[in-house]
């Protein structure tokens, strides 16, 4: 990752540099993934592009844009033409402001009409949405209103139903109720990221009237990296876990120098009460799924009673792994990492060294080490990166902080057994092996776009390309729930296989890594073979497509007793398998359950 494009940043030196900082992007060896993303725009919108493809290079995304010409958002959506049809968009950016909304309330305009004014305007963006998810079966991402530059009744245009306030209020909390309603619909908050930069700022009429800019030019980064985290979080870029330092991160002061008694946390001084809300910051993350550790210089023992400060919200029992040893941290966190059967890149390392932060981010490429300031910035600094994105959001993220803690106890219970095999029936595992349903369809999406090294097909599917393929009658669906002793992995894999007369061809197969190496693959192999047998299937062909991530199952096929029958020179691979008449069992390890073919 660019330091330049980790907040906070200097938006003015990105815009300036933004040439070189994109030659330096493209020129890393990194595995993006493509897509194409149609920006349709109520004002001038081509600095927004540029800056939108930095910080998408920067998280992965390698993106095509298709760009309406200046203010015809609406008649390109609603009468396409042949260019953005072809385009095919995995992604509609509406980018507009408040200066597209038809008609402002008028001191004249009656309460009566006010509300028809209301109802026409949403109306007219709902029939837009309406159609650009009928025609174009693919996310759509729309900016709200940013509150007008100016109050002409001051303070009463908050309530008065006349003021421009309070009318671009009640439109917003329309567009959030669609939203609610709606999914594969997301807003940019528009209204919030002006306010936090600043309105008279971020609406500088100067840049309208002589640009046609909604947007202060030097804004623009602080939106485009916000509209980029929505897109990186859609495709499964997102960070799931946070590494974090303690001494002067998670409280003040050198516990092993200070003692326990004199750290600073909690409501006593001013900087430890800024700690105290940096811990529920984090209570709050982890609440939300994401997975917390500890990475300290520091005696395991000092670091337990730190973390059991009677003043302090986060416990020991808040993180997975707590690794306080006097160990390089560069080498703490590969074994956070693995610990997690997690890619470090995954992971966001929060310490308030500096030195720490560069050996860690030179040491291990793709880690984000954030410059986090003073400890009343932490929060901030942390927040405004967008590592942790929600837009989907299922019951499996409320549990991954138990899921994790599960899988590193079955790592400790694996120690304890010199056979492997006696080890995995230990663990009492049952598998649901179902095809699609409604109710994991949104898990099912969300899978497709975060795995990455058990994939063999790389292919990501968004929530309504799965709803379309999902009952389509030349597709054999997949998902595979998986749980044990300790706990409910919860959907942990996914296959999607597309059928041509007695053949069935893998379009898609991935596995959550945390059930790696535990016969769930094979579970699902079986099940898949008896499926296709049941439909008239007696050959399956599987396909492998190498990238920098997905190296682990390059003969996966082999293992699983596929032949292969085509190697290409990038390696990308083909195998076989013929379907016996009576499809046997191959693990005897994990109960399934299944639906009927």
């Amino acid at each position: 990752m660019l330091k330049e494009l980790e907040y906070p940043f200097d938006a003015s030196a990105i815009l300036q540099r933004k040439k070189k900082l994109r030659r330096e992007l493209l020129a890393q060896k990194t595995a993006r993934l493509p897509k194409r993303i149609a920006i349709l725009g109520g004002y001038t919108t081509s600095d927004i592009r540029q800056m939108l493809e930095l910080f998408l290079l920067d998280q992965g995304i390698e993106p095509e844009f298709y760009e309406s010409e200046y203010n015809q958002f609406y008649q390109e959506a609603m009468f396409p033409e042949e260019e953005l049809l072809g385009f095919h968009p995995d992604i509609i950016y509406v980018c507009t402001c408040n200066r597209n909304v038809s008609r402002m309330p008028g001191l004249r305009d009656t309460p009566e009409q006010i509300e028809e004014m209301l109802r026409s305007e949403y109306e007219r963006f709902c029939g837009m949405w309406d159609h650009l998810r009928e025609t174009f079966h693919c996310p759509i991402l729309q900016n709200n209103m940013e509150m007008p530059v100016y109050r002409l009744m001051g303070n009463r245009d908050a309530w008065d139903v006349h003021g421009a306030v309070h009318y671009l209020t009640r439109l917003n909390l329309l567009f959030a109720e669609y939203a609610g309603a709606h999914e594969s619909f997301y807003l940019v908050d528009i209204n919030y990221l002006s306010a936090d930069y600043g309105l008279r700022q971020w609406s500088d009429p100067f840049y309208w009237h002589m640009y046609k800019y909604a947007v202060n030019v030097n804004a623009i980064p602080y939106l485009a990296s916000s509209v980029s985290n929505i897109i990186k979080s859609l495709f499964g870029k997102n960070k799931k876990g946070l590494v974090l330092d303690l001494d002067n991160t998670l409280w003040g002061g050198v516990i092993g120098d200070d003692g326990v008694e004199n750290i600073e946390l909690g409501q006593e001084t001013s900087v430890g009460q800024a700690y105290l809300e940096f811990q529920r910051y984090l209570k709050a993350q982890k609440d939300l799924g994401i997975v917390l550790n500890v990475n300290s210089k520091n005696d395991e023992s000092n670091a337990l009673a730190g973390l059991r400060h009677p003043s302090g919200v986060l416990r020991p029992e808040d993180f997975i792994v707590i690794r306080a040893n006097w160990e390089p941290k560069d080498r703490n966190f590969e074994e956070i990492a693995d610990a997690l059967s997690l890619l470090p890149e995954s992971l966001v390392f929060v310490d308030d060294n500096p030195a720490e932060r560069h050996i860690v981010r030179e040491q291990i490429p793709g880690v984000a080490a954030p410059e986090i300031g003073e400890v009343y910035q932490y929060i901030i600094n942390l927040d405004r990166n967008g590592y942790f994105e929600t837009t989907v959001f299922s019951g499996d993220d409320l549990e991954r902080n138990e899921m994790y803690r599960s899988n590193a106890q079955r790592r400790m219970k694996e120690k304890q057994f010199p056979d492997y095999h006696a080890y995995l029936r230990s663990l009492e595992m049952k598998a649901e092996i179902r095809a699609f349903e409604p109710m994991v369809m949104a898990r099912v999406a969300q899978l497709t776009n975060k795995s990455n090294q058990f994939n063999l097909t790389t292919r990501r599917y968004t929530k309504d390309e799965i709803e379309q393929l999902w009952q389509q009658p030349d597709r054999l669906t997949l998902y595979g729930r998986l749980s044990d002793c300790f706990g409910d992995n919860g959907v942990v894999s996914v296959v999607i296989g597309r059928l041509e007369g007695d053949t069935c061809h893998i379009d898609l197969w991935l596995m959550s890594c945390r059930v790696l190496k535990r016969e769930m693959e094979t579970a699902m192999m079986d099940v898949l073979f008896i499926k296709c047998r049941d439909r008239g299937i007696r050959r399956v062909l599987g396909y492998y497509y190498p990238t920098a991530k997905n190296g682990m199952v390059r003969d996966f096929y082999a293992h699983q007793g596929f032949t292969k029958i085509r190697e290409d020179a990038d390696g990308s691979t083909l195998w076989e398998y013929v379907i016996p008449e009576r499809p046997e069992a191959r693990q005897d390890v994990i109960h399934i359950e299944t639906d009927q073919a």
